[in-house]
C-alpha cells in the first residue's frame, strides 16, 4: 500500500519534469531541475517512513502532508498536457488539409511558428499548474478544515414499527482525532451534533487516529455527546492501528455504548430497535461482505419480526452481507468520499477501494448510507467531497 501511496502522487512530477526538460529552451532547464529537486526533498522523508513499515505514523510526515497534497495536483498539469497532444493530433490532421491548399496558393507554415506556439503553451501550462494547485489546495485545506455541513434524509421503510415512525438518527463517522482534529475542533461538532436534537447517535469507526495520545483530547470533547436513546459506536481500522483496547476504554469513558460483533437493543414505546455493530475486519479486502462478523452478530440480536435491525459498520463493503440477510438499513464510512471528487464526470479515488463511496444505496429492500465522514486521513485536502454530519428520519412508508 505504501509503494501505491509513493507511485500515485509522485509519478505526476517525474514525468511534468521529463517532458518540460525536453521541450524548454537550454536557458530555463536549469531553473526546472532547481525547482523540481526542492520540490521533492520531503520524498526523501516519505521514502525513510515508507521503508520503516510507518508511513502515517506520527512524525514528520503528517506535517508535510499539505505539500503532498500539492504536489498530487501534478496530475491536473498532465491533464493539461495531454488534452494539449490530443489537440495538437487534431491540428496535425487538419493541417494537412490546410497544407495541400496552402501549395496551391504558394502560401507555407514555418517551423519556428509551430515550435514559438509550442513554448508559449508550455510556459502558459506551467503557470496555469501552479495557478490552479494553489488555488485547489487552498479551497481543499479550508474545506477539510470546516465544521461538517448536515446531510438530511428522509428513509422510507414498509416494515417500520409505529413506535419508531419519525426516529431521527445522528450519523457521525470517521473524527480522527489528531494532528489534524484539535480538542477545540471536536467540541464544536459535538455542539453541532447536540444542536441537531437527534434521538439517537451512531458513530462507525475512526475516532482517533494512529496515536493514543490523543484519546483524551477525544474523551473530554465527546464526553458531552447527548442523545435521549444514547450514543452506540463501533471500532474502525485507524482504532485498532491505534490500540483498541485503548481506544475501547476511550469510547466508553465518553459515555457511549461500544459494540462489537453483538447488539445493543433499545426499546421506545414498545417497539424493539436492535443496533448490531460489527468489527472491522482484520484481513482486508474490496468490498468484503463480512459474512462470519454479521453473522456472528446476527446470531445475539432479535430476529426481523421481533425488532427493527440497523447495521453499524466501518466499511460499507458489510452492505453486500446486510442486504441478502434482510437488514433494512447499513450505516458505514471509512471512504471519506475519497477526499477528492470530480463532479463533472462523477469520479472519486474511493471507487479504487469500493462500489460504495458515499451517499445512498440500495439493494431491494435494504438501504445503505456511506457518511463523507468528519476528519482526514494522510492529506488535510478535501476538494468538492466536504465533511459531513447526515441526520436520518426513519418513516414508515
Amino acid at each position: 500500500m505504501a509503494i501505491i501511496y509513493l507511485l500515485l502522487f509522485a509519478a505526476p512530477q517525474v514525468l511534468l519534469y521529463l517532458y518540460l526538460r525536453e521541450r524548454l529552451p537550454l536557458s530555463a532547464r536549469r531553473w526546472l531541475t532547481l525547482v523540481f529537486v526542492i520540490f521533492n526533498i520531503p520524498w526523501g522523508i516519505v521514502a525513510v517512513r515508507m521503508f520503516s513499515g510507518s508511513l502515517w505514523g506520527i512524525s514528520r510526515v503528517p506535517y508535510i502532508a499539505p505539500w503532498i497534497a500539492w504536489q498530487f495536483l501534478g496530475w491536473i498539469f498532465c491533464g493539461l498536457v495531454t488534452l494539449y497532444l490530443l489537440g495538437k493530433g487534431a491540428v496535425w490532421l487538419l493541417g494537412k488539409v490546410v497544407r495541400r491548399e496552402s501549395e496551391q496558393s504558394g502560401a507555407q507554415l514555418t517551423a519556428h511558428s509551430a515550435r514559438l506556439s509550442r513554448r508559449q503553451f508550455l510556459v502558459r501550462a506551467t503557470y496555469a499548474y501552479g495557478a490552479v494547485g494553489v488555488g485547489f489546495s487552498a479551497y481543499g485545506i479550508w474545506s477539510a478544515e470546516r465544521l461538517p455541513s448536515i446531510t438530511r434524509r428522509t428513509l422510507l421503510f414498509p416494515d417500520l414499527p409505529l413506535p419508531l415512525n419519525g426516529l431521527r438518527i445522528a450519523h457521525l463517522s470517521d473524527v480522527h482525532a489528531g494532528i489534524h482534529m484539535s480538542e477545540e475542533k471536536m467540541r464544536e461538532i459535538v455542539k453541532l451534533t447536540n444542536a441537531l436534537g437527534a434521538d439517537l447517535i451512531v458513530q462507525t469507526g475512526d475516532m482517533i487516529d494512529i496515536s493514543q495520545s490523543y484519546i483524551p483530547d477525544y474523551v473530554r470533547a465527546f464526553r458531552d455527546l447527548q442523545a435521549p436513546l444514547g450514543v452506540v459506536t463501533v471500532l474502525g481500522n485507524h482504532d485498532r492501528y491505534t490500540g483498541q483496547d485503548a481506544v475501547i476504554r476511550g469510547v466508553k469513558d465518553a459515555g457511549q455504548v461500544f459494540v462489537k460483533n453483538g447488539v445493543h437493543v433499545i426499546e421506545r414505546g414498545g417497539a424493539a430497535l436492535a443496533l448490531v455493530g460489527i468489527d472491522d475486519p482484520h484481513a482486508w479486502r474490496a468490498d468484503d461482505p463480512q459474512d462470519d462478523d454479521i453473522d456472528a452478530a446476527l446470531r445475539l440480536t432479535p430476529s426481523a419480526k421481533d425488532a427493527f435491525r440497523i447495521l453499524l459498520a466501518h466499511r460499507p463493503g458489510a452492505f453486500d452481507g446486510a442486504a441478502p440477510r434482510g437488514i433494512p438499513l447499513t450505516l458505514a464510512g471509512h471512504i471519506h468520499g475519497g477526499q477528492f471528487y470530480l463532479p463533472v464526470i462523477g469520479w472519486s479515488p474511493g471507487r479504487l477501494i469500493t462500489k460504495y463511496v458515499m451517499g445512498h444505496f440500495t439493494q431491494g429492500t435494504s438501504q445503505l448510507y456511506v457518511s463523507r465522514g468528519i476528519g482526514v486521513v494522510g492529506v488535510p485536502l478535501r476538494v468538492f467531497v466536504p465533511p459531513e454530519i447526515a441526520l436520518f428520519e426513519l418513516r414508515r412508508a
